[in-house]
């Protein structure tokens, strides 16, 4: 008997235009994201009110689209257009209608207000439809470096511009010197004295500029320093110098050169920080900041839980963000009254593995007294069996959240620049993330 093959038929038309409903399964994704989507108050949403020009697309498909192009990895404006074409789910997510890169790149850009608030609302829909705990919840806060859009090489520190500067300056007297010379040597084809000397002068602006910057924010670290350490000090602090190494990116100068992989070596990057909720794995709280470590990202982390997620009742961090000022300010109110919140963090860094001691069963150990030092009283928290017990959920929490986002979403380099568009960016991943976290975990959402 001859091999049996199904037919395929590319030149006979269809007779009847699809439904694009029935190529895309009912338990899909998309139909997550348009339902959810469909619950958003979009009353934020930057539109041409007046009507005049084009037609606009409307808010709901532009966001949805959005999700969950972010969800799914794609995060390139070209790229989320070309899905319109190709992809059969966002062919169905947009009916079939294809906005340019334009339109989607502006949209995303112009409409943080917009992601904030839908953020907050995922969270609602959430602890509506079960799958969030709402108050007395635990949250485990962690940051992660996600590359700035912006090469490290396009950077200059502030004692490598001091040199350059002066290269710059003995370029531009060499060509002026030129220029008067009536015998002087002519440059090769193609080249003119003016071109050269403006390339170099907008080079010494340039460096006068990185210059300035880093000098800026030094004399701004400077006073915050003075702030916490002397603030009784009447007047301006002198401005200091500022350390050789600073350094400022051509590209987003609001980036900053930070250690990446244990330090291993150093990446223009973003500081991304995220709370996360242990049970349900959502995260609950999310920002964006520049310093290349999280000494002092506890407090502002924590005040970026969202209110849907109701008080918070322990909190659980790594040793780079537990300092005594700041597990004061979380546990404590302004009139030094308890928060109820208590926080469990490792003190020092402790190697991996188990040795045999720490197989055997052992009593909790003594608590100390309350006017033990801090160190003292924090590593006790962790060292009793209970708080062993809930400080391991931190790492099992937080840190596959970021290696979703890194390794299974493929979101490792920010697509926007500047400080405040990466934060906006950053809220679009999670609330694609947590949108994502709903869907695996079978969740059905509640209308209100």
């Amino acid at each position: 008997m001859p091999a049996r093959y199904v037919t395929v038929d590319r030149e006979t038309a269809m007779l009847l235009p699809p439904d694009l409903r029935d190529w895309v399964p009912a338990n899909h994704f998309v139909h997550l994201i348009i339902d959810a989507v469909g619950e958003l108050d979009l009353r934020t949403a930057r539109v041409n009110e007046r009507g005049s020009g084009s037609e606009q697309y409307p808010p709901s498909m532009m966001l949805a689209l959005l999700i969950y192009s972010y969800a799914t990895g794609v995060f390139g404006s070209r790229r989320i257009e070309q899905t319109t074409y190709e992809n059969v789910a966002v062919r169905l997510l947009c009916a079939d209608t294809h906005p340019d890169h334009d339109t989607i790149c502006s949209f995303r850009r112009q409409n943080r207000e917009l992601l904030t608030d839908s953020f907050a609302r995922v969270l609602e829909l959430a602890a509506r439809s079960g799958a969030l705990k709402v108050g007395e919840i635990t949250v485990a806060i962690d940051g992660t470096k996600v590359l700035a859009n912006a090469s490290k090489h396009a950077a200059v520190s502030y004692g490598r511009a001091d040199e350059q500067l002066q290269q710059v300056e003995l370029e531009i007297e060499q060509l002026l010197a030129k220029a008067e010379s009536a015998d002087a040597q002519p440059l090769q084809d193609g080249l003119s004295l003016e071109g050269e000397l403006a390339l170099r002068h907008e080079r010494k602006a340039r460096l006068k500029q990185a210059r300035a910057e880093i000098e800026a924010r030094a004399f701004a670290r400077a006073q915050e320093k003075r702030a916490v350490e002397r603030p009784e000090e009447p007047g301006p602090p002198a401005p200091p110098p500022p350390q050789a190494k600073d350094q400022h990116n051509y590209t987003d100068p609001q980036s900053r050169i930070m250690p990446v992989d244990g330090k291993s070596h150093f990446e223009q990057s973003y500081n991304a920080q995220a709370a996360v909720e242990v049970d349900s794995r959502l995260i609950v709280g999310q920002r964006v900041c520049q310093a290349p470590n999280d000494k002092e990202q506890l407090v502002p982390t924590m005040a970026s839980i969202e209110p849907a997620a109701g008080p918070v009742k322990e909190v659980l961090v790594d040793s780079g963000f537990c300092s005594e000022a700041a597990v004061k300010k979380i546990e404590q109110d302004s009139k030094g009254w308890p928060t109820g919140i208590t926080v469990l963090a490792s003190v020092g860094r402790k190697p991996h593995g188990r040795t045999v001691a720490d197989l055997e069963k052992r009593p909790d150990p003594q608590a100390p007294s309350p006017d033990a030092p801090f160190t003292e009283r924090m590593a006790h928290r962790t060292a009793t069996a209970a708080g062993r017990a809930r400080y391991k959920l931190r790492q099992q929490t937080v840190e596959p959240v970021f290696g979703i986002i890194k390794q299974a979403f493929g979101f490792r380099r920010f697509m926007l620049r500047g400080l405040e568009k990466v934060s906006l960016e950053w809220t679009l991943i999670a609330l694609s993330y947590n949108l994502r976290r709903l869907y695996n975990l079978g969740v059905v959402l509640k209308t209100a």
